[in-house]
């Protein structure tokens, strides 16, 4: 008998970039281990430099949507990473117990607005997609400690 999935979720503040590529890297990477979704406190859209530079790595999301936390609030997640400080502030409570964990990670349109040259930009997405899979290759042992 196969051990049961974890149940994860992603969390962020627009659910555009940064829990979208985490979500796309368990998917990739993990996918046989855990069940991820990813979610938003409000909903930005789909990120497309985040598309573009998990593309080059071989991951697709471009069929992900940018999903509000309300969609699956009611799912039984085992654990919930927030993704970023304003959704760790503002983490809602989350029926059956699910352990809330912060790994926070750069915001890379904030990080692109510093440069001019897109490639710059991109660079920007890269070195946090880059991150963002170090930690999802940590997964589920590291949900643990």
């Amino acid at each position: 008998m196969l051990p049961q999935k974890i149940k994860l979720l992603f969390l962020c503040t627009g659910n555009s970039c940064r829990s979208q590529m985490a979500e796309g890297w368990t998917r990739h990477l993990k996918n046989e281990r855990i069940d991820v979704w990813s979610a938003g406190i409000e909903i930005h859209g789909l990120n497309p430099r985040a598309v573009s530079v998990m593309a080059e790595a071989g991951v697709d999301i471009s069929n992900h949507r940018s999903r509000h936390l309300d969609e699956i609030r009611t799912l039984p997640f085992d654990y919930v990473v927030t993704v970023c400080s304003h959704a760790h502030e503002t983490c809602p409570w989350f029926p059956g117990g699910s352990k809330v964990i912060h790994m926070g990670f750069d915001d890379p349109p904030k990080l692109a607005e510093a440069v001019t040259e897109e490639e710059e930009k991109l660079n920007c997405y890269r070195r946090v997609r880059d991150e963002i899979k170090a930690y999802v290759l940590t997964l589920p042992e590291s949900l643990k400690a």
